[in-house]
C-alpha cells in the first residue's frame, strides 16, 4: 500500500529541491557579494522555474490526495486502482501540463517592453512584480495571470477538498475507533503539507494585494519559498 504514496513522495521532494534552488543559491550569493543584481535572461529564467515547480508541487498534492482518497475509501480495489502505470501517467501529466503553463507566462513577460535599470521591490523575479514594472500595456497578461492563478489554485483545492469529504464519510462509516485513527493518521502528514502550502501561498498574494509595504510581501514569499519546502521533508520523516 505505501509503494505508490512513496513513489508521489519521492517525486515531491525533488519538485521542493528544485523550487528552492531557483531562488535560494541566488539569494545566498546576492547575501555574500552584497549585489543585488539579476541579468534580464536570468530574471526570465527564474521566472519559468519558479512557476513550473509551484505548479508542479500543486499538482502533486492532489494526486496525493487522490491516493489516499482510494486507499482509504476503495482499499481492496487500490492496487489495481493506483497501479504504476497510472501513478506514471499522473506524475508525466503534472510536469506536461506544468511545462506548459510556465512556457506561456514566460514568453508573455517576454513580449513586454521595460524600462532601464528596473528595481525589483522583491528578493526574486516575481511574475505579479515583472508586470507591474512593465513600460507597455499589461491588460492581456494580468487577464492570463490571475485565471491561471484561480484555475492552478482552485481546481487542484477543489480536488483534495472532494477527496478528503469522500474519506470523512468512509470514516464516519468505520464502527472501530481504532480503525478510524489509523486510516486518518496516513493523512495527517499530507493535510500538514496541504494547510502549509496554501496558507503560504495565499499570504503572498493576500499581503501583495492588500498592502504597498515590500517589506510584509517579501517576508511571506520566504515563508512561501524556502520555509514550506524545508518544514515538507521534517513533516513526512516524523510520520515514518
Amino acid at each position: 500500500f505505501h509503494t505508490p504514496m512513496y513513489f508521489f513522495l519521492s517525486n515531491l521532494s525533488l519538485v521542493d529541491i528544485c523550487f528552492t534552488s531557483t531562488t535560494v543559491p541566488k539569494m545566498l550569493v546576492n547575501i555574500q557579494t552584497q549585489s543585488k543584481v539579476i541579468s534580464y535572461e536570468g530574471c526570465i529564467t527564474q521566472i519559468y522555474f519558479f512557476i513550473l515547480f509551484s505548479v508542479l508541487d500543486d499538482f502533486l498534492l492532489t494526486v496525493m490526495a487522490y491516493d489516499r482518497f482510494v486507499a482509504i475509501c476503495h482499499p481492496l480495489h487500490y492496487t489495481s486502482i493506483i497501479n504504476p502505470r497510472l501513478c506514471g501517467l499522473l506524475v508525466l501529466a503534472s510536469w506536461i501540463v506544468s511545462a506548459l503553463i510556465s512556457m506561456l507566462e514566460s514568453i508573455m513577460v517576454l513580449s513586454l517592453s521595460f524600462c532601464a535599470d528596473l528595481e525589483i521591490p522583491h528578493f526574486t523575479c516575481e511574475l505579479n512584480q515583472m508586470i507591474k514594472l512593465a513600460c507597455s500595456d499589461t491588460f492581456v497578461n494580468n487577464l492570463v495571470m490571475y485565471f491561471a492563478a484561480v484555475l492552478l489554485g482552485g481546481v487542484p483545492l477543489a480536488g483534495i477538498l472532494y477527496s478528503y469529504s469522500k474519506i470523512i464519510s468512509c470514516l464516519r462509516g468505520m464502527s472501530s475507533a481504532q480503525g478510524k485513527y489509523k486510516a486518518f493518521s496516513t493523512c495527517a502528514s499530507h493535510l500538514s503539507v496541504v494547510s502549509l502550502f496554501y496558507s503560504t501561498s495565499l499570504g503572498v498574494y493576500l499581503s501583495s494585494a492588500a498592502t504597498h509595504s515590500s517589506h510584509s510581501s517579501v517576508v511571506a514569499s520566504v515563508m512561501y519559498t524556502v520555509v514550506t519546502p524545508m518544514l515538507n521533508p521534517f513533516i513526512y520523516s516524523l510520520r515514518n
